[in-house]
């Protein structure tokens, strides 16, 4: 089986890149950063191929049918790219820069995947958005709206696919927080998860082709009160 991920030069993406490996997967892995990347090619060298892709740029699509083409192939497309950030004073350029990476970059890369998924007949694309998609968060704006852009748009993509009768699968990831460089800074978050233990959820789901995950059960019994809150207390709430 042959996989691309997005995003493998750390945190999760890398620790499932490292979990598809042992499970004797092929992979094309791609991020801006190469050098963590030919680490991990190191580690199997004829099972991996690599390429700089930084989503934010228009060639990035290119980029990907380019990676693909170097791995002979795709049967996976697993996105695990993106950043977030507290934004309490709405700073123009974080919110501008999470916009340009996790809708555009989230929303080119899908979509190049989709269609080549479409032409080949059959394929499965994941992806992790947030469990921060499911309320808008006052702390971080942009980064929760795209949250939730990125899992309509799978929502929407797998009734396209259905519609139109194409063998393509989707699994949404919404894990909690992580305990990645995404989430340095001063702040404090709770429940912290390891990404070792979050990618082996991850790995599991999407093996066993689940719809949508929420990671972990913390999280989900969390995220559905949060979707019983109205709107007219919710916006009071102090986070």
């Amino acid at each position: 089986m042959k996989a691309i991920i997005i995003g493998a030069s750390s945190g999760i993406g890398m620790e499932v890149a490292r979990l598809l490996l042992a499970d004797g997967w092929q992979l094309g892995v791609a991020a801006r950063r190469e050098a963590p990347l030919q680490q991990l090619k190191a580690t199997a060298p004829d099972r991996v191929e690599v390429m700089t892709i930084d989503v934010t740029q228009p060639d990035a699509g290119e980029r990907l049918q380019a990676l693909i083409s170097q791995l002979g192939g795709m049967d996976l497309y697993f996105h695990a790219s993106g950043i977030g950030k507290q934004n309490r004073t709405l700073e123009a350029d974080i919110e501008l820069r999470t916009v340009d990476t996790n809708a555009v970059g989230f929303t080119r890369m899908i979509g190049t995947a989709f269609r080549y998924f479409a032409k080949q007949g059959k394929g499965h694309i994941a992806a992790i958005t947030s469990i921060a998609g499911t309320k808008g968060l006052g702390p971080a704006p942009a980064y929760s709206a795209t949250k939730a852009l990125q899992a309509t748009y799978l929502q929407a993509l797998e009734q396209q696919a259905h519609q139109r009768r194409l063998n393509i699968r989707f699994t949404d990831i919404r894990p909690g927080f992580v305990d990645t460089a995404l989430l340095n800074g001063t702040f404090k978050y709770p429940m912290l998860m390891k990404p070792e233990a979050v990618a082996r959820d991850i790995v599991s789901s999407i093996l066993c082709q689940r719809h949508v995950r929420v990671i972990d059960a913390r999280y989900r019994v969390m995220t559905f009160f949060w979707r019983l809150i109205p709107n007219c207390i919710w916006r009071r709430i102090k986070l």
